[in-house]
């Protein structure tokens, strides 16, 4: 049976466990080592059993526990070659573990199918990851993007579950305290997707087959749980859908104390 676990999501740090039986793979590890290990642990998930940490880019809210954790339990890591080569620069690949640039055709780690896609984001080469499991069930994670692209659509198009950046209210951004630099920079195309943005892909996502929703990477400062819940849930409910019947959804906390979702 298929795994999903968000562990942490915000800009202070990420990482999420997907996983089949009793193994699985982290897409990226933004908070330290120690709270990942805890994190998974409490869930009955052994980080020996760990098959790779997938990284989206190199910023440090996406690679904060990498170092320390792929040492210790000489986890493979994956990136892009230009993500890589920044993991090269600050010193997060130091040769204590395993490391490859992601294959374009994809990898085998463990019993799960990993495929990366390119995202808009101001950052080395990011990208997204879809996660394809042994009985044909498929997860997106799709994060860290300003724009849904045309590449970032067929990725998630057909994916059973998906968890999509929420990270923020226009208003709220554009009235707040941030410096004008910032506020253009999560604005552009190559920033982070709006509570709008992302209700928007969702209704298109639950009319191709998509049933499972989870918000993720709110920001602090610009977004509230229960507004990006309610700007999703009411563009899907717009278009004749029933929560708990036709899709679940969920706003991914910043430090989840949920257990899996299996599916």
């Amino acid at each position: 049976m298929a795994k999903f676990c968000s562990l942490f999501s915000s800009s202070s740090g990420n990482s999420t466990f997907l996983g089949n039986g009793d193994r699985g793979i982290l897409i990226d590890a933004g908070v330290s080592a120690k709270k990942i290990k805890e994190a998974l642990l409490s869930r009955e998930i052994d980080p020996s059993k760990l098959d790779g940490i997938f990284v989206t880019h190199e910023h440090s809210d996406h690679i904060k526990g990498i170092r320390i954790l792929a040492s210790t339990y000489k986890i493979p890591v994956y990136a892009t070659e230009g993500t890589m080569s920044a993991l090269e620069e600050n010193g997060t690949v130091n040769g204590k573990f395993p490391f490859e640039i992601m294959p374009r055709e994809g990898v085998q780690a463990g019993d799960l199918f990993v495929t990366s896609f390119e995202t808009p984001h101001d950052s080395r080469e990011s990208c997204g990851y879809k996660i394809t499991f042994p009985h044909g069930q498929r997860a997106v994670i799709a994060t860290d993007i300003g724009i849904i692209t045309p590449t970032v659509e067929k990725a998630l198009m057909g994916a059973e579950l998906v968890m999509l950046e929420s990270n923020h209210d226009i208003a709220m951004l554009q009235s707040g305290d941030y410096p004008y630099y910032l506020k253009r920079r999560i604005l552009s195309d190559k920033g982070h997707l709006s509570n709008i943005a992302c209700a928007e892909e969702a209704v298109k996502l639950i009319k191709k087959g998509t049933a499972r929703f989870f918000l993720g990477h709110l920001s602090a400062e610009n977004n509230f749980p229960d507004l990006a819940y309610q700007t999703t849930f009411s563009a899907l409910e717009g278009e004749g859908a029933r929560e708990g019947i036709d899709y679940i959804l969920k706003v991914n906390a910043k430090e989840n104390t949920d257990g899996i979702i299996r599916f």
